[in-house]
């Protein structure tokens, strides 16, 4: 993709969704940490309805470090993967109380030595909580696209990163991390992809858009 054409493709994204915003609802730092570590293999809007309950019981750091695992699982069983989203919740609140003063780290080194975070987490984390977009988050939805549209042939999210990070300048970060999920959900569906109007498909490599 040529320099002109990337500002075409951002373009033409935003104009799509120029309300594309992370969907996951928190008040603080630590909040989304447990936000993000929760929506791993579950939709956001199904966090979205366990977190009010879950943070008006934890309203703090040491509250999550304290509670009863059991408690907890029960608290965000409707996440999926509970028992282990139970136990790294819980850790990660430890690690931060012990290991960064009680404070939700900014650095991407540090983020990912909690319990739950990876580089796919802490990119979120960084860009919600400090406004910092130095790498894109890319979940299931990011991928696909990447693939499909031919941005990177790679499986692996790393790789992924590493090969849109070569074609976006550092300026469209910020946006891409929120419009990729956005047509992720709307458009370039997994199992039914609006190819018809998708914003973007004149970019698409996507070998079943020959009706296009």
């Amino acid at each position: 993709m040529k320099k002109n054409e990337v500002k075409q493709f951002v373009e033409a994204l935003k104009k799509a969704y120029p309300d594309a915003t992370c969907s996951l609802d928190f008040t603080t730092p630590f909040e989304l940490v447990v936000a993000v570590a929760l929506s791993a293999q579950c939709t956001d809007e199904r966090v979205n309805k366990v977190t009010p309950a879950l943070f008006k019981r934890c309203p703090t750091i040491k509250d999550f470090a304290e509670i009863d695992l059991q408690e907890l699982e029960e608290l965000i069983h409707s996440c999926g993967f509970y028992k282990n989203k139970a136990k790294n919740i819980k850790l990660c609140a430890k690690q931060v109380l012990e290991n960064f003063d009680g404070k939700v780290p900014i650095e991407m080194d540090d983020l990912v030595t909690l319990a739950g975070i990876g580089r796919k987490s802490a990119n979120v984390i960084r860009l919600e909580v400090f406004g910092i977009a130095t790498g894109i988050a890319v979940d299931t939805h990011a991928k696909r696209i990447s693939n499909l549209i031919g941005l990177s042939n790679e499986k692996d999210p790393l790789k992924v990163e590493q090969d849109l990070l070569k074609i976006f300048p550092e300026e469209y970060l910020k946006d891409i991390n929120h419009l990729f999920v956005w047509h992720g959900r709307n458009c370039c569906v997994a199992r039914n992809p609006k190819c018809d109007i998708c914003p973007v498909n004149k970019f698409c490599e996507n070998k079943n858009l020959t009706h296009l």
